[in-house]
């Protein structure tokens, strides 16, 4: 074991906390200059060990603390850390920690950071091995000097304190004052049994006249026991009627009592019932009045939507009409329609083949008169010109103009062609669009009978939303008027319930939940009433035992405690009992194994956790049957006993019980806190519930009318978009037959065209044909007859054509009139018509609302009707409450008026009881009386109890007449001769063994102090060996070349007194021993023969004459006193030393002989040593350097260069 580390903060001269590294095991060296701390460090040490400053007044302790500039300091401590490896301390810990604080008012050891006593840190430097007789493991400055100084008697001392003979001496001496102490005792009992002999001499004399006044006596005292025990035979019998009265009165009373409890608690029911009938009537009230208004509100809706129906369905039967006009209109376009296209069906192939007959015969006609022409060209032509060239020029000429024309017309016939097929492509994509357009329109209608739905469906979900969302109304109301009752109620209570504690535990109380909750405190359960249940029956016993209690609070642990106190008393709201459960340790009582004590705390349902609070309030609690168990049991078992009833019986003896007012029992009142607390909370609950599920139906009605909404304006945009379509079909028709009519004039025209090109073709033949002809200036005979054949045609097909003509006329205009009755009349009027019934289909919004109000109007319905009939029922439920409301409230008068009758007769009963009471007492004073006259007549003889058990009481009183007169004669007698003759004789018995036992405490302490004396000689002379042989083996290692040695000093030895003692040669003579002692003839110890011990040295050779310590010079007498302290730690080693600049005055050869020597110590022990001297520093393993700056010292570690450098310049410095 060895100091590891200090620290130091506040103490002398050292403000600053400073923790130096940690010391090596062996050998440590601190330097410093003077002044500069060196020696406060040492003392420091000295202070947290105890070795200095054990008892210091404020003064001292103030000096102890740093005084420099700055604040003032105002504690200051010292802290030791041990290495603890070898478990010297026996702590089971590897490291220790002491310390020691002071202040100005305090000085406190601390043991591992737990608070330790003064003595108890010295039992643990005595159990590590410090000796507190050897004080020499620590050497300050000073004790070299004085241990230098010493006379032999002052080192025999020395001696004496290592050998521990302090101890035997202080027992020697309270031996001898105990021996002083016996003989005082003895003589004065020896004086007390002369004076007891004496007295009892003189009452020897006075006992026969005793004798006779005691016959006199003993018939006196039969006669007043007689007549004493005969009056208080009379008081007990009148005491057990008077008992047997009051108990019968008693008993009728606790049943009157109780009846009157009963009828109470009847009382206080009908009240809560009545209470219960009208807030339930009040809740009726209000719900009536709610369902009536939504009844009124229902049915002004239903008178509103009655009248928005009406109107729908007019409009409705309007739209309906105009729809069955329009159907019936287009059924009739229809037929018309269908009778014209039968018509042009019929006529259309009559005109085609007219009109084919008319082209045929027209083409056939045109080709006839073409060929009459050219014949009557040629023959022209012929005589036009006069030569074949003129002719073919003239041909060629033509032929070149048909040419022309064909090409033209050819190209106006291709073009045509082309322009009829683009139109009827154009035709076609007319008609695909119609169709597409109109298959929109279907889609538009069937997205519009889907969005109506989808508005009827939404319509339907809002109403029964609606309707649900009234339905949860009315059952909040009703459990926010039962949470507003009950939280009534449960203010009542809780009035109640403060009302009976103080004013100041009841505003803490109040506190309590908000400061637990601010603070976060999880370990607050809360008080003690809120944390069991109770059976009815035990009620009144439990409130009884508890009291005050009911009202503690039970916490976790005192911490917590501590923050609700603090907290209290921050705010100024009121006081608590807390119950920490980690402090609370109750003990638990024996209790009576029988069936008539019911052990309180098992009848009590709580929950484990909290038992030692249960523990600590019911522990020591039974319940009994009666009030006499119970108190028998409080005396036997030392517990608090209580009946049902409330009677208590204390186990300090006190009896409490009477009359209980249960209107004000706390445990009731407390149940009915609870249950209401509860009921509060679960209607607030449920209201809540109610108003999340009323907000969450409000979004859901809220979302319900987006969607309408969205709806609303997806079908107005639909129905926006149909007429767009509607045109566009309109237009597209329009175009259609415009394109039809231009196809027809296209192709008529193609026609024409393509006959007239086939008609040049053939002249262009003829002009072709005629220039291969030979110029003649007639026709051909052929050329004639084919001239007359052909004019002869063309006249016939003249006729005909001029018939077909007609013919196909009277059919093309037949044709045309039906056309243009179709198109331009009867199937515009059709899709006018068919237009208009779409639009009536697209605008069956008005049914869409119709059927939705209808919807509307029939859950309206609904809901009057179940209005009507939860109106019927609330009537029927009030005017039943109200009846019994009437009967309550007259069963509550009837009621009251019995129960103020029975208190008028509990009062009469209880003043009848009070009387029993008042006599009772009177009889009991008497018999009191009785017995204390029985008890003063003391010690009775045989003959009292029977021999005056027959005679009248007036003969009694005669006798003892005449015996109180016989009795004055002997007023003069010592009445107490013979109590005194036995008192005295009986203190000579007892004085006689006391003696006997103190004569064989006198030969024990003899013996004792004669053992005492043995073993401190024999401490001694053992201790002085040791020393001695180590001081020789010290000196030969500091001195080689010399001698060393002590020698003990006794009183035949005078002469050799050595020349420091000679001042105290006179006085060397025996020492008398006390007066005492020397009478019992007890000798001297050996001890007493020593009178001091020499040292003897030499330091030039072993066998030259010793050299006293009177003939040694400063650094030899030095040398001696530090071999003398070796020596003696050798005798008694310690596992470290300090020494505090031991080498100052020594000699420089002698300080490197020490310096070797600590080194060769250090191996086994730690040493801490301060210097101002190079030569220990040679052997430091570890060096410290402390400074002074601003009046504060510092210590810190240095190597061992930098402290030899600091010696030698504080050498060079004092040179």
């Amino acid at each position: 074991m060895h100091i590891k580390q200090i620290i130091i903060q506040g103490f002398k001269s050292y403000k600053d906390q400073t923790a130096l590294e940690p010391f090596s095991p062996k050998l440590n060296v601190v330097v410093g200059r003077n002044g500069s701390g060196k020696s406060n460090f040492f003392w420091a040490i000295r202070f947290a060990l105890n070795d200095a400053y054990s008892h210091m007044t404020r003064e001292e302790r103030q000096s102890l603390l740093h005084e420099g500039t700055g604040p003032a300091t105002l504690s200051a401590f010292v802290e030791v850390v041990f290495d603890n490896t070898d478990q010297r301390f026996p702590t089971g810990k590897d490291e220790v920690v002491l310390r020691r604080t002071i202040g100005l008012k305090k000085d406190e050891y601390a043991l591992d950071k737990k608070s330790v006593t003064k003595t108890e840190v010295m039992s643990l430097f005595e159990t590590a091995g410090f000796s507190r007789s050897n004080p020499y493991y620590i050497v300050p400055q000073g004790r070299i000097t004085a241990l230098t100084n010493a006379k032999d008697a002052e080192r025999l001392q020395l001696l004496k304190e290592v050998a521990g003979t302090r101890v035997y001496e202080q027992r020697r001496v309270e031996s001898l004052k105990i021996m002083e102490e016996t003989d005082s005792k003895r003589s004065k009992i020896d004086q007390l049994l002369n004076y007891i002999e004496e007295r009892l001499a003189e009452l020897e004399e006075e006992k026969e006249e005793l004798k006779q006044y005691q016959e006199q006596d003993r018939e006196r005292r039969c006669l007043e026991y007689t007549i004493y025990s005969r009056e208080q035979s009379e008081v007990n019998e009148n005491l057990e009627e008077l008992e047997e009265a009051r108990r019968n009165e008693v008993d009728e009373l606790n049943q009157r009592q109780s009846q009157s409890n009963d009828r109470e608690g009847i009382v206080t029911n009908m009240e809560r019932t009545i209470r219960d009938v009208k807030k339930k009537v009040d809740m009726l009230s209000v719900e009536r009045e709610q369902i009536d208004d939504d009844r009124n509100e229902q049915i002004k809706a239903k008178a509103h939507l009655e009248l928005i129906i009406k109107d729908s369905e007019e409009n409705v039967s309007t739209n309906l009409q105009a729809k069955e006009r329009l159907t019936q209109d287009l059924h009739t376009l229809r037929e018309k329609i269908a009778e014209k296209e039968r018509e042009l069906d019929e006529v259309s192939p009559s005109f085609n083949e007219a009109l084919t007959l008319e082209t045929t015969l027209k083409e056939r006609y045109e080709a006839a008169e073409l060929e009459r022409d050219t014949l009557y060209s040629k023959q022209g032509r012929n005589a036009q010109f006069r030569t074949k060239a003129e002719r073919d020029a003239y041909l060629r000429k033509e032929i070149k103009n048909v040419q022309d024309t064909i090409t033209s017309q050819s190209q106006q016939v291709t073009q045509l062609e082309q322009e009829v097929v683009v139109s009827r492509r154009r035709l076609a994509e007319i008609d695909t669009g119609i169709e597409e357009t109109r298959q929109h329109l279907e889609d538009r209608k069937q997205k519009l009978t889907d969005i109506d739905q989808q508005i009827l469906e939404l319509r339907r979900q809002r109403n029964q939303l609606d309707e649900r969302r009234r339905e949860l109304w009315r059952d909040e109301s009703k459990h926010s008027a039962s949470a507003q009752t009950a939280k009534e109620e449960l203010d009542r209570c809780e009035r109640i319930l403060y009302s009976s504690m103080d004013r100041v535990t009841g505003e803490a109380l109040r506190a309590l939940k908000r400061i637990t909750e601010r603070l976060n405190l999880q370990g607050v359960y809360g008080p003690l009433y809120e944390l069991f249940e109770i059976d009815d029956r035990y009620k009144t016993a439990v409130e009884v035992i508890a009291g005050g209690s009911l009202f503690h609070v039970v916490v976790d642990n005192d911490d917590t405690a501590s923050r609700i106190v603090e907290q209290l008393n921050r705010e100024k709201c009121g006081r608590l009992t807390l119950m920490p459960l980690n402090r609370l340790k109750p003990r638990i009582p024996q209790y009576p194994d029988a069936r008539d004590a019911v052990i309180m705390v098992q009848k009590l349902q709580f929950d484990r956790t909290f038992k030692p609070a249960f523990d600590q309030v019911f522990g020591k609690a039974i319940i009994c049957p009666s009030l006499e168990i119970a108190s028998a049991y409080a005396r036997s078992h030392g517990l608090n006993s209580v009946t049902l009833d409330g009677d208590r019986a204390d186990r300090k003896g006190a009896l409490t019980g009477g009359y209980m007012d249960h209107r004000r029992a706390r445990l009731e009142n407390i149940k009915k806190l609870k249950k209401f607390r509860e009921t509060y909370a679960e209607d607030e609950r449920a209201a809540s519930r109610l108003r999340d599920e009323i907000t969450k139906i409000e979004q859901e009605i809220t979302r319900t009318r987006d969607q309408l909404a969205q709806l609303d304006a997806r079908r107005k945009q639909t129905m926006d978009s149909r007429e767009p379509l509607m045109n566009e079909i309109n237009a597209k028709l329009r175009e259609k037959s415009t394109l039809e009519e231009l196809i027809a004039r296209k192709e008529s025209s193609l026609q024409s065209l393509q006959g007239s090109v086939r008609n040049l073709t053939t002249q262009l033949q003829t002009y072709e044909a005629e220039l291969k002809t030979p110029f003649t200036k007639t026709l051909t005979n052929q050329e004639q007859a084919r001239l007359d054949e052909v004019n002869a045609a063309v006249e016939e097909l003249q006729q005909q054509l001029r018939e077909a003509s007609k013919r196909r006329a009277s059919l093309e205009s037949r044709k045309t009139i039906l056309e243009i009755e179709l198109n331009t009349n009867l199937r515009r009027k059709r899709d006018d018509a068919v237009a208009q019934l779409e639009n009536a289909s697209f605008e069956g919004e008005v049914g869409v609302q119709l059927r939705s109000r209808q919807q509307e109007l029939a859950t309206v319905e609904k809901a009057i009707e179940r209005a009507a009939r939860r109106l019927e029922e609330i009537e029927a439920e009030m005017e039943e409450q109200t009846v019994t409301l009437q009967e309550q409230t007259q069963a509550l008068e009837t009621a009251r008026t019995e129960q103020q009758q029975e208190r008028r007769v509990l009062e009469r009963q209880r003043i009848v009881v009070e009387k029993y009471i008042s006599k009772k007492a009177s009889l009991l004073k008497r018999k009191e009386e009785c017995i204390k006259n029985i008890r003063d007549l003391g010690v009775l003889p045989e003959e009292a109890f029977e021999k005056y058990q027959n005679a009248p009481t007036k003969t009694l009183l005669k006798k003892l007449h005449q015996v109180n007169e016989a009795l004055k004669k002997y007023s003069h007698v010592n009445k107490k001769a013979f109590e005194q003759y036995g008192n005295f004789a009986k203190q000579r018995d007892q004085l006689e063994v006391r003696k006997e036992e103190l004569d064989k405490s006198a030969g024990a302490i003899e013996d004792l102090i004669k053992n005492l004396d043995q073993r401190k000689d024999e401490a001694i002379e053992r201790t002085f060996r040791q020393v001695a042989k180590y001081f020789q083996e010290v000196w030969s290692k500091l001195v080689p070349s010399g001698r060393g040695e002590l020698i003990m000093l006794r009183r035949a030895d005078g002469s050799s007194q050595t020349q420091d003692d000679n001042d105290e040669n006179g006085s060397d003579q025996e020492e008398s021993s006390s007066s005492t002692t020397s009478k019992a003839g007890r000798a001297h110890s050996i001890i007493d023969q020593y009178t001091g011990i020499s040292i003897s040295v030499s330091f030039n050779s072993p066998t030259d004459e010793g050299l006293r310590m009177p003939q040694l010079s400063g650094g030899q007498k030095s040398l001696v006193a530090l071999a003398l302290i070796f020596a003696i730690q050798r005798c008694d080693p310690a596992p470290f030393y300090l020494f505090d600049e031991i080498d100052a005055a020594l000699d420089a050869q002698y300080r490197t002989a020490v310096a070797a020597m600590i080194n060769e110590l250090s191996s086994s022990a730690q040493f801490i040593v301060t210097t101002f001297r190079p030569e220990l520093l040679a052997y430091a393993d570890k060096c410290y350097g402390v400074t002074f700056v601003n009046k504060v010292s510092r210590i810190q570690s240095i190597t061992r260069d930098d402290a030899l450098k600091f010696v030698e310049e504080t050498a060079a410095g004092a040179q």
